[in-house]
């Protein structure tokens, strides 16, 4: 996804000198196209996110179209502040983007595992929260959010994941985007878990369950009328994040189907407890501990889906 995003602003920034790209001291041997062909268009501020913060809104008022960039928790925990004063209150044309989300440096620690940026990030007035699953989506999001008039929040994997989308996609901020079909369960997913939802789903047919994918690509705003159609349409919605279950995906499609008329139906958030993960290691490895792996996820579907079974067979 980090190089689907950064070659995508890229080519944009060579048609828009709007366009600025500014790093916290971050993506060595990633950014250097930018900093040598168009150096009127790149800063690095050093490890300093809230002047960078307070720097892009500024620039911002000036008419750029300011990216913000680096490891997940800095460009948006360590300079809250100026994001709420500075970019949101002030309605600001300021995308921040950070590079990691979840457990991406995970070798890292605590410091460095980006699990409660949604969350916070959703409670800003005025900022667009979007989690592309795959670097279609994520070529797609970028220019969506250049298009876009105000703040937004960008939140990506590191490097490498995989393409889950294998031919032309109908991206527009704020629209879900229905990956398969079915009728018995939906599983909603945000961010880089799109292809381990596709693969539960894969393991789920072998259970003659038959599950509808939604990629929620933005979390804010929701698709709150795609999560209605999975209410009405099939018996059971799970959503899937590298991310908190407080705040983020999970709390978003709990609280519209909280608010709604219509069937109560088995509803679960799959994602990390609220806790500070007491693991380290590599992406993999993590997200198997809190059951994010395909089988994992595969494995708490069913289990949640027996009890109901079992009460519609008595």
């Amino acid at each position: 996804m980090r190089n689907a995003f950064l070659d995508t602003l890229f080519e944009l920034a060579l048609h828009d000198e709007r366009i600025v790209f500014i790093t916290g001291d971050l993506g060595y041997r990633v950014v250097e196209k930018f900093m040598e062909q168009r150096p009127q268009q790149f800063l690095n501020v050093g490890v300093a996110e809230a002047n960078m913060t307070g720097l892009a809104a500024g620039m911002s008022r000036e008419g750029k179209i300011v990216f913000t960039y680096s490891i997940a928790n800095f460009p948006t925990l360590r300079c809250l502040e100026q994001i709420r004063n500075d970019i949101c209150y002030h309605d600001a044309n300021v995308k921040i983007v950070s590079v990691g989300g979840g457990f991406a440096y995970g070798s890292l620690g605590v410091t460095h595992h980006a699990t409660e940026d949604l969350s916070v990030m959703r409670t800003m007035p005025n900022l667009t929260v979007v989690a592309p699953g795959d670097p279609v989506e994520t070529r797609a999001a970028t220019r969506a959010i250049v298009l876009h008039q105000g703040p937004c929040y960008l939140r990506l994997g590191k490097a490498g994941e995989p393409t889950v989308h294998t031919g032309p996609i109908d991206y527009r901020l704020g629209r879900a985007i229905r990956v398969r079909n079915g009728n018995d369960l939906t599983l909603i997913s945000t961010g880089g878990m799109l292809q381990t939802a596709v693969k539960a789903a894969d393991r789920l047919s072998a259970a003659q369950l038959h599950a509808r994918v939604v990629s929620m690509h933005t979390l804010k705003p929701l698709d709150v009328n795609e999560v209605l159609a999975a209410m009405t349409d099939t018996q059971a919605i799970f959503t899937l994040e590298e991310h908190s279950i407080v705040g983020g995906l999970g709390s978003a499609v709990a609280e519209v189907l909280a608010e709604a008329n219509g069937p109560r139906l088995p509803f679960k958030r799959l994602g990390i407890p609220s806790i500070f993960s007491p693991h380290i290691g590599k992406q993999e490895y993590l997200l198997a501990q809190h059951g994010l792996n395909d089988e994992g996820v595969t494995r708490t579907i069913l289990a949640t889906l027996k009890p109901s079974s079992s009460r519609q067979n008595t």
